[in-house]
């Protein structure tokens, strides 16, 4: 019996592998930069301006992403991606003390993009691997995909941690460029190069949509991403190391377990969101727009009473540990629902051919709000406090359940 490679499933399969590597890359990579440059002395403003480059390029790859793989294939772009992490893996090998601020931006500059590349190319691909007719399963493989993906950045996160109390920062970022070699090398052997190159490639001036589905979710992913990022990125690591104390392994292995969480309720998003319905039942299997609203009006009062519950802690350490921690998870579930539901609709909402310029401008703006969240993440935790972060967080979700009520089914 001969095993086919160019089976829709097998290539999925592939591109999932793929993306599954540079993810516990980038998120060992993240929590690397944030944890070794606080131990070094910079300011929580100073940490958020060294991933400045990295989501601002995410934006600028996103947009000009989607346009190339229409002409050179989503393949291409993904081993663009593994290339681009690898190199800025072995930038950050030098000694400490070339680690200034510019260098380690351009790093994590070339890292942004690499990441996008890869993410883009990844979720694109899904739409040419399933039938147009097979909604609910096209559902249940981003929700795979996506899932999957962040539970493996969830691991990341604690790999970095642990790697840096174990083998120090230069002989960890060493250590993942060489795997990340190992699975370009594969990519070449066994992905199918074609996958995604547009029948009609578009003009360079057809960059952005002209859906309004897309448009509008894109703008509701934007609020939805800056969101997470205001208190996540920046704020959360420093305060639970410089306010409770936390060790770097244990502030990794927190923050892990709650991606992996994540990750784990996304793959299950599509049992959650058609509760009660049959699979059997192609109209049903599948979230609408506005599934996108009612689930976000939910998440909206989480951070808010994440707040609140730090304020009444007072100078608990416990009591302040325990209610941020139980307050993450449920923001973690209801986050990843969203986040689910979201990558099935701009896969959903993408034109047939060249899926990759819609699925890249949606990118392109979830970037967008990544960068802003980042730089609000450390601003604000500086100035004002976690509290503060978390207030901002409910205010971006009221946005994203605004612009969410009007999207289309």
């Amino acid at each position: 019996m001969n095993f086919d490679l160019k089976t829709p499933a097998t290539q999925y399969g592939l591109v999932t592998l793929s993306y599954w590597a540079f993810t516990l890359s980038d998120g060992a990579l993240r929590m690397l930069v944030v944890l070794f440059f606080h131990q070094l002395g910079y300011s929580p403003i100073e940490i958020a301006g060294l991933l400045v480059l990295y989501e601002l390029f995410g934006v600028i790859t996103n947009l000009y992403a989607g346009w190339l793989a229409t002409h050179i294939g989503l393949t291409v772009t993904m081993q663009m991606g593994l290339t681009l992490q690898i190199a800025a893996l072995l930038m950050l090998t030098v000694d400490s003390s070339i680690l200034n601020v510019i260098y380690v931006m351009v790093a994590q500059a070339l890292s942004g993009i690499g990441k996008d590349l890869n993410k883009m190319s990844a979720k694109a691909s899904i739409k040419s691997l399933v039938p147009a007719d097979a909604q609910g399963q096209l559902y249940h493989w981003i929700a795979l995909l996506t899932g999957s993906k962040n539970a493996l950045k969830g691991v990341g996160f604690f790999l970095g941690g642990w790697l840096l109390a174990t083998v120090g920062f230069q002989n960890a970022v060493a250590a993942m460029a060489t795997a990340l070699a190992g699975v370009l090398i594969l990519s070449f052997l066994l992905l199918d190069r074609s996958t995604g190159i547009a029948k009609k490639p578009q003009p360079f001036q057809h960059l952005f949509s002209k859906s309004s589905a897309v448009n509008r979710l894109s703008a509701a992913r934007f609020f939805l991403f800056g969101s997470r990022d205001v208190w996540f990125v920046v704020a959360l690591p420093v305060f639970l190391q410089s306010q409770l104390q936390w060790s770097y392994v244990q502030v990794g292995t927190m923050m892990a377990a709650w991606v992996i969480a994540y990750g784990v309720v996304q793959t299950l998003a599509p049992k959650v969101t058609i509760i009660g319905k049959t699979i059997k039942d192609s109209n049903i299997t599948h979230p609408s727009g506005r599934t996108a609203f009612r689930w976000v009006s939910i998440l909206c009062l989480i951070p808010a009473a994440i707040a609140c519950g730090l304020y009444t802690a007072g100078s608990d350490t416990s009591l302040v540990a325990t209610g941020l921690v139980s307050g993450l998870l449920v923001f973690g579930a209801l986050f990843a629902i969203n986040s689910s539901i979201h990558s099935y609709l701009i896969v959903a909402y993408a034109r047939e051919d060249g899926a990759s310029l819609d699925v890249g401008f949606y990118y392109m703006c979830n970037a967008a709000g990544r960068l802003v969240g980042t730089l609000l993440s450390g601003l604000i935790y500086q100035q004002f406090g976690l509290a503060a972060c978390l207030l901002v967080s409910s205010g971006m979700l009221i946005t994203t359940a605004v612009i969410s009520k009007k999207l289309p089914g």
